[in-house]
């Protein structure tokens, strides 16, 4: 069966694969925020399937995090072509991005943590109010 990746583990396994690259500014690339990414090896790392990769980014990632900054610019979130470079990542938004579904996570395991405790505390009250 075919790993299906979260968004989350998608934009960290990107972010800890392309950073040195972003960091770097290797010559030749079209533009600095703009990181060619290798889709095909993304998703062998994740243990899933390239296209699945592909349209995460492009026909959902992209339209949730991409926006309109004026009537003719779009800023993208994943881009097929910059120049001449294919399959970029607007690297300074993946961060961003990241670096909320992170937060969000965080704040969720520790609600999940607490919730847990709440419930041991009650059933340990009702069998001590029981055992009496």
């Amino acid at each position: 069966m075919i790993n299906i990746p979260t968004d989350l583990e998608i934009l960290e396994e990107i972010h800890e694969m392309y950073i040195s690259d972003y960091l770097l500014n290797i010559k030749g690339r079209e533009a600095k925020i703009f990181v060619p990414i290798d889709c095909l090896r993304v998703a062998r790392n994740l243990g899933t399937d390239g296209n699945i990769i592909f349209g995460r980014l492009y026909y959902d990632l992209d339209k949730r995090y991409g926006y309109k900054k004026n009537e003719t610019s779009i800023v993208h979130f994943f881009s097929l072509k910059v120049g001449e470079d294919r399959h970029c990542i607007n690297f300074p938004m993946l961060s961003s991005v990241l670096a909320g579904l992170i937060n969000e996570n965080k704040k969720f395991i520790t609600t999940t943590k607490i919730s847990i405790l709440a419930i041991i505390l009650a059933s340990i009250s009702i069998i001590i109010s029981i055992v009496k």
